[in-house]
């Protein structure tokens, strides 16, 4: 049975369907495939260069990060619309390729999300309080005296 395997700006290509993900196949194995039968679409929204973002994959064009929208949609739970609405120089194309390339390597991107999460931790600790929260613990500290007698 010939399953579809891609449609779009091309004709709908089929193979059979024990070919699909069979990692011996030649048809089916990205390994192996030519470059006629693959589109990397997700290079077209997402680049990683060096010495720009950190070299981690950001979405062309911009400084978002896929770790940036990764954590907008996972942890904040905003959907690529509200992505898009947010940021509205940002396609819709670009926001689901940024999803992609997260889905396709969560463990590198989590990774740099735990790693900028600790990074920020330890500053944060070498900077102790900032003079505006000094001042604040100590207007709190003298309303909370509590006057003798």
């Amino acid at each position: 049975m010939l399953e579809p395997v891609f449609t779009g700006y091309h004709s709908t290509m089929t193979m059979p369907k024990s070919e699909i993900r069979n990692p011996k196949s030649k048809i089916g194995n990205p390994a192996t495939a030519t470059s006629e039968t693959l589109i990397p679409v997700i290079g077209e929204f997402i680049a990683v260069k060096p010495g720009f973002c950190g070299g981690k994959p950001h979405i062309v064009g911009h400084r978002i990060k896929v770790q940036h929208v990764a954590i907008w949609h996972k942890r904040m739970g905003m959907t690529p619309e509200e992505i898009v609405a947010t940021h509205p120089s940002l396609s819709l194309p670009a926001v689901f390729a940024a999803l992609a390339y997260y889905h396709g390597h969560v463990a590198e991107i989590e990774a740099d999300i735990e790693a900028d999460e600790r990074f920020v931790a330890e500053m944060k600790a070498k900077a102790g309080p900032s003079l505006l929260q000094k001042k604040l613990a100590e207007l709190h500290a003298q309303d909370d005296q509590v006057s003798p007698g």
